[in-house]
């Protein structure tokens, strides 16, 4: 019996579960991640490698289970061409905005215009807690 895939969504700290509550509330709809972290693991509730039709478990930083989505679409994205949908699915106002919060996040990384990286879009398919 295999399990479905596992996608963590990580918050400012272990009581931020702002960007699940995005998810179930149909705002968010795209993730994005560096290409050499996306197609890696990252620990029991987070399998990287994500595909055009996986379903997806999606859980907050305290391990709930919080809904289930479908992933529509995986595609590479410059940093400097922040596509329309990336950035309203991933809920900015502007792709200046996806970029500001990108850097902040990933001090680690040199984000230049021509910097990679990979677009998870799903579509939520149940609710399973919303507290």
């Amino acid at each position: 019996m295999t399990r479905r895939k596992r996608l963590t969504f990580w918050g400012a700290d272990e009581n931020d579960d702002s960007l699940a509550r995005s998810v179930i509330e149909g705002r968010k709809t795209v993730t994005a991640d560096t290409v050499d972290s996306y197609y890696k693991p990252y620990g029991e509730y987070g399998d990287g490698g994500y595909a055009a039709g996986d379903i997806i478990e999606v859980y907050d930083f305290k391990k709930n289970l919080r809904c289930i989505v479908k992933a529509t679409k995986v595609y590479n994205i410059k940093f400097g061409d922040i596509p329309e949908e990336v950035w309203r699915g991933e809920a900015f106002s502007s792709a200046q905005e996806f970029r500001e919060v990108h850097i902040k996040c990933l001090p680690e990384y040199d984000l230049h215009d021509d910097f990679e990286f990979v677009t998870l879009h799903f579509e939520l398919v149940e609710v399973v807690n919303n507290p």
